[in-house]
């Protein structure tokens, strides 16, 4: 059971990494259909995945855990990011790194600060309003970070960003449910084991 337990917070903190270096490789990229090149960027779709799976491990774990999630998913995120997606010749490539690192950071912890104070609510709030102050907070200190006098229109960027994470955040919520059905089954299943 005790590795059942910590096979599942790892692949969280993967699935986290991995969630976190794809957005970060495709924030570069701006949507071109519907001439949205100017607002929008495919790392808006990505990126609140990476809510989910912190209010995920909240809800099963507690904050305490989620924390650590949140600072190795960071940690492993960056390593990744660095690794595959930094072209360190390029000031806007360190500035994205960088942006993305410390808005991740701020974010996440804001997002597990929040969801901890809402958890006894109806099963959607939380994950909706830390989901929602998480990609506020998100979303408009990465682009500062990361664009801010470059010449590129960044707060035309991260409304847009900001507009696509919201509406993710809120199908986010239809896994979230299906999961913490599965959460809450398989943890009811581990104590009558554990007792």
């Amino acid at each position: 059971m005790f590795k059942k337990e910590n096979s599942f917070f790892y692949s969280l903190i993967f699935l986290m990494a991995l969630i976190v270096a794809l957005s970060n490789y495709l924030v570069q990229f701006p949507v071109t259909y519907f001439n949205l090149q100017d607002v929008l960027t495919y790392g808006a779709f990505s990126y609140p995945v990476a809510f989910l799976i912190t209010d995920l491990s909240n809800r099963r774990y507690g904050k305490e855990k989620a924390k650590k999630l949140v600072y190795l998913g960071f940690i492993t995120g960056i390593f990744l990011t660095l690794f595959f997606s930094t072209n360190f010749s390029d000031l806007i490539s360190i500035r994205i790194a960088i942006g993305s690192g410390t808005a991740f950071i701020v974010a996440q912890l804001i997002d597990v600060s929040i969801f901890d104070k809402l958890r006894k609510k109806i099963w959607y709030v939380a994950p909706f309003l830390s989901s929602l102050f998480g990609s506020i907070i998100d979303t408009f200190l990465f682009f500062l970070i990361a664009f801010y006098a470059t010449g590129i229109s960044w707060i035309t960027l991260a409304l847009g960003d900001l507009f696509v994470k919201i509406l993710v955040a809120i199908v986010m919520l239809i896994p979230f449910r299906f999961l913490l059905s599965y959460i809450k089954n398989n943890s009811a299943e581990e104590k009558k084991i554990s007792v």
